[in-house]
Formats: structure tokens, sequence, C-alpha cells
């Protein structure tokens, strides 16, 4: 059975710092794709952050020079280092995994809270 374990979620300032850990588990076969989501209230899920298994990575826009994400593939594990949040950071983060293309495998964490308010 497959399993992504998200942790690291919570409550902190504006300015502040969270890590966001997420492990997969179950998975048979190469984990080639790895991500970040999230979703804010009343809005569409997006792309947060993503790095590949050769270490490719890819940040949105609104998160470059903030956010860094990282993987310990030994682990099937991926990290967000998220720093300088701000309150629009705010969402429900979802970690998610894809094998290669050919496969068409795709599973989600159940997602972790992220506010940031004062």
């Amino acid at each position: 059975q497959v399993q992504l374990v998200e942790s690291g979620g919570g409550l902190v300032q504006p300015g502040g710092s969270l890590r966001l850990s997420c492990t997969a588990s179950g998975i048979s076969g190469t984990i080639y794709f790895m991500g970040w989501y999230r979703q804010a209230p009343g809005k569409q899920r997006e792309l947060v952050a993503s790095i590949t298994s050769s270490g490719v990575t890819n940040y949105a826009d609104s998160v470059k020079g903030r956010f860094t994400i990282s993987r310990e593939n030994a682990k099937n594990t991926v990290y967000l280092q998220m720093d300088s949040l701000k309150p629009e950071d705010t969402a429900v983060y979802y970690c998610n995994e894809q094998g290669p293309r050919i496969t068409g495998r795709s599973n989600w964490g159940q997602g972790t809270q992220v506010t940031v308010a004062s």
C-alpha cells in the first residue's frame, strides 16, 4: 500500500520559517518526480516546487528565493524549507510523487496545514 506521510506544518509568524517533510513508502519502482503543491481556500491547487530523481528543481515564481526543495532518494523523502514566510503562503500543502511517465503513477499525501499569521 502506497503512503505519503507529510509533517512539519503549523502556525508561524510572517518572516518565520518552517520545514516540511514527506516520506513515501510502499512504492514499487523509481520515484522520478517529487513535488509540493498547495491549495488555499477558494483557490486551485498549485505547484510550489518540484525535484526530479537527478536533482533538477522547479519553483513557482511566488516562492523563488524563499523556498528550497531537496530530497533523499535512498529514503524516498522530500523536504521543503520555507523561509521568509508571508501570509499569502497560508494553505494546505500536499506532497506528490510520480513514477516515470510511462508508468502513469501519481500518489498524493494527505496534506499539512501551513498558517502564516501574527
